[in-house]
């Protein structure tokens, strides 16, 4: 079997803000919804092992089908806001069965083993309906204008009989079961004051414990039990008190069962409203091999197990952990791993928190390093010169940088978020190795630098030389930190003091004015851990007159060329800046609508731009004199010369700087050699389906292929579906022989986006970074990449898509 060309480096991504999306398996991988895909995530390996690709909508609720034997799972259940039910096969990722009947987005799942194997679901949609599944659809049942939240199916003790659990916006818990093939009511379980956010069962012994957890911040543990036969009393002979019990039957061919139902405890310590309650599962069948505890997720950002104590049998919390500050609005759900050594909760804005039991101080945990992603949409990326980082934004108004963790797994992680903008991101530039400049909805382009405690932890982190990337030319003069004011939103540039976080730091211009003015300022409000630096130069660039929509910066990093979005002639411009003085150089007119992409030619004597009039420009660099302008119209193309016929979205150059390539709505990517001696040639994606936008990128000059001669470039191309296509294009000799496509490989369904490819860019060197397998160790070490055979020769491919994830792809040149 020939080897696949794309191989899954890494997969950035979080979980979506709904309550029941993450699901913790036996085996020990996390389950979750992101966007419309469910990511298995495993937190020993710290990596997206797998994505299931079967959704158009996005995923609200994640299921593991657990298994009595307590064996590692084989099924998995998804719903989605397509009103659609899926349950997956494991181990193919295969869809095993498709459930449609709902007419809203499913909003709460749950999953278990009947007879046969067979699957029971239970679902909870926003159409005011609860379903149970055996494949089809068997019950309906419907609430009026009342929603339920969330359900738990279980099996009565003795009986095997399913009892299905339902928390709504009625403050009650309701029990259903199935008697005689019908699904009836048995109980409503009163006593929450407000909506019942989340309800889970386990089983102890002959008797199952119901959980449920409410917006009034309370815990509710509910007692099911057989019936003994016994009247139900308040006080026995020893003068116990019991709890009231609500006694309920189920008929089963003609033989009639009595359960009981009391209330076991209420548990209060949370101060806001409780989402999410987890039982810690049994490791054997029917033997629980691990003292019992529940744990619960709030939105005052903590959670909190609980457990009975020893002897008495009186619930109490044991261990709290949570998050302090920050932006998040509070946790939606936990999971607990099976063992019990671990715990994880997913936050409002996607973001999953681990923490770990510390073996050597018992009772005490610590948080873990976990995925992380943007939780929107991710519009743009790009890699530093060197290619030891990538940089993304997105429409979540974060700016993320992401590098391989060299000294603990070789994986790729988040270290730091240098900008978190109020509005949605759009583009971004690098500018030497330490600076970048990014556009937002807004009329602003904003400047960023790394500070020098920036540098010296991405040292640390990545194993690069400390001294080596403190005295590279562009990081002379770099600032010691970064601080927030007290008055304003932006980062300062700072030096003196301890430094505590890794972020970027906002230059910021200041006249003797300005400083006297900051000065007496700062002396009102001083800064915890740092003194503000004084520098010169611009950070906030203005000139455009509508929102930014794309960046581009020349190889020699001088010039940074800027669009926003046009209706107009005059808004249609290109405006070119000095990196130097953040001044603006030029002004470039040529086009009538929003220009979408631009690119600066390898050696930065050319500059391309494509625009949504359908038409592209090409600019050439002349030598700066008063006379001249530092750049001229070369060519373009006008209505009655264009050869697209839609929208044109992308736009690359060759890594030799000879031939550039355009891609546009009308399904065509379009060679074009920068002197016009070969004329047009182009490939027509006529095959592909519901390609309506097309992504494009060559290889860098680093990377860039020669198959089997050095005439060859290797072509990525990215679809509106979500595909990734590589191709080889191959000019020829003379203008007669025509030029050679051939397709060298794609993305299979679980390695590509569940939406549109919104920007690719290859490493700008080979080699594959942040691999983890044991072949990459040597004497307990991460292996320099000399020493692995032929993993120089693979290039990297980062992607970036609406469906808020940052890939890596390895590209495995021998399978070409």
């Amino acid at each position: 079997m020939a080897a696949p060309v794309f191989e899954t480096c890494h997969v950035a991504c979080c979980a979506n803000r709904t309550p029941n999306v993450v699901s913790w398996s036996r085996g020990g991988i996390i389950a979750f919804g992101t966007c419309n895909s469910v990511a298995f995530y495993d937190p020993q390996e710290r990596r997206v092992v797998t994505l299931l690709n079967g959704h158009t909508g996005r995923v609200n609720a994640v299921q593991w089908v657990h298994r009595e034997d307590c064996a590692p799972e084989s099924h998995l259940v998804s719903g989605g806001s397509d009103n659609r039910l899926i349950v997956w096969e494991v181990q193919n990722g295969k869809v095993s069965c498709p459930c449609k009947g709902h007419a809203g987005p499913v909003c709460a799942v749950d999953a278990i083993y009947v007879k046969d194997s067979a699957i029971l679901v239970a679902s909870s949609a926003s159409d005011s309906t609860v379903r149970l599944w055996l494949s089809e659809c068997l019950h309906t049942l419907s609430f009026g204008s009342r929603f339920m939240m969330d359900v738990s199916l279980a099996l009565l003790p003795g009986i095997r009989v399913p009892i299905l659990a339902c928390g709504g916006d009625n403050s009650q818990v309701h029990l259903y079961v199935q008697s005689n093939g019908q699904l009836q009511k048995a109980l409503s379980l009163q006593g929450h004051e407000d909506w019942v956010r989340g309800v889970a069962w386990t089983s102890l012994g002959g008797e199952l414990l119901l959980a449920s957890c409410s917006q009034d911040c309370l815990i509710r543990v509910w007692k099911l039990c057989a019936k003994s036969g016994t009247d139900p009393r308040t006080e026995d002979d020893h003068g116990i008190i019991r709890m009231k019990e609500d006694v309920f039957e189920v008929k089963e061919r003609d033989v009639s069962s009595e359960f009981a139902v009391s209330l076991e405890t209420v548990l209060a310590g949370h101060e806001n409203w409780v989402y999410g309650v987890h039982w810690q599962p049994p490791l054997y069948k029917g033997i629980l091999q691990q003292p019992l505890s529940l744990l619960s997720a709030s939105m005052d950002k903590t959670m909190i197990l609980w457990a009975p104590e020893e002897g008495s049998g009186v619930w109490v919390e044991q261990v709290r952990v949570g998050e302090v500050g920050g932006n998040t609005l509070g946790f939606y759900g936990c999971q607990m791993s099976p063992d019990g050594s671990m715990i994880v909760a997913h936050a409002f804005h996607g973001a999953l928190h681990l923490w770990c039991k510390d073996h050597d101080k018992e009772g005490e945990w610590r948080p873990g390093v976990v995925i992380s992603g943007h939780f929107n949409a991710v519009q743009d990326l790009s890699w530093d010169p060197d290619g030891e980082f990538l940089i993304s934004v997105g429409s979540d108004q974060t700016t993320r940088l992401f590098t391989p963790w060299r000294k603990q797994d070789e994986t790729w992680h988040e270290i730091s978020r240098p900008q978190i903008h109020g509005y949605d991101m759009q583009c971004l530039a690098m500018v030497g190795r330490f600076q970048f400049v990014s556009g937002a909805d807004e009329k602003v382009l904003r400047v960023f630098q790394a500070p020098r405690t920036f540098v010296e932890n991405f040292a640390n982190i990545s194993g690069t030389s400390k001294e080596k990337l403190l005295t590279c030319s562009d990081s002379a003069n770099l600032p010691e930190g970064a601080s927030t004011p007290a008055l304003g939103l932006s980062n300062k540039a700072v030096f003196q003091g301890e430094i505590l976080a890794l972020q970027l730091c906002d230059l910021v211009p200041k006249t003797s004015e300005e400083r006297q003015q900051f000065s007496s300022i700062s002396d009102q409000y001083q800064e915890s851990y740092f003194r503000p630096l004084i520098m010169t130069g611009t950070v906030n660039l203005y000139g455009h007159g509508f929102e930014m929509f794309c960046l581009a910066s020349d190889s020699a990093r001088m010039v940074v060329a800027s669009a926003c979005k046009a209706s107009k002639v005059e808004h249609a411009t290109i405006l070119l800046w000095s990196t130097s003085t953040w001044r603006q150089l030029q002004t470039l007119m040529c086009h009538t609508l929003t220009v979408t992409q631009m690119a600066f030619s390898p050696n930065s004597r050319l500059l391309l731009a494509v625009s949504r009039d359908r038409t592209w420009s090409l600019w050439r660099r002349n030598l700066p004199t008063p006379e001249k302008p530092q750049f001229s119209l070369y060519a373009h193309t006008g209505k009655d010369t264009a050869v697209h016929s839609r929208i044109i979205w992308s736009c690359d150059w060759s890594p030799d700087s000879k031939y550039f390539v355009t891609s546009s709505r009308d399904k065509k990517v379009i060679f074009r050699n920068k002197l016009f001696e070969t004329g047009v040639v182009y490939e027509q994606f006529e095959n592909q389906r519901s390609m309506l936008l097309v992504v494009v990128r060559s290889c860098c000059e680093s990377c860039w292929l020669c198959v089997s001669d050095f005439h060859s470039y290797l072509l990525a191309v990215g679809l509106e579906s979500g595909r990734i296509l590589l191709y080889r294009w191959s000019p020829g000799q003379e203008p007669a022989e025509g030029h050679d496509w051939s397709s060298c490989g794609e993305t299979d369904i679980s390695q590509s986006h569940s939406l549109a490819v919104k920007r690719l860019r290859w490493r700008p060197r080979t080699g594959r970074v942040g691999r983890n397998n044991n072949n990459n160790k040597k004497d307990g070490r991460p292996r320099a990449e000399s020493e692995i055979e032929g993993e120089s020769s693979w290039p990297q491919l980062a992607s970036a898509s609406a469906d808020f994830s940052v890939k890596i792809f390895n590209i495995n040149k021998r399978a070409l």
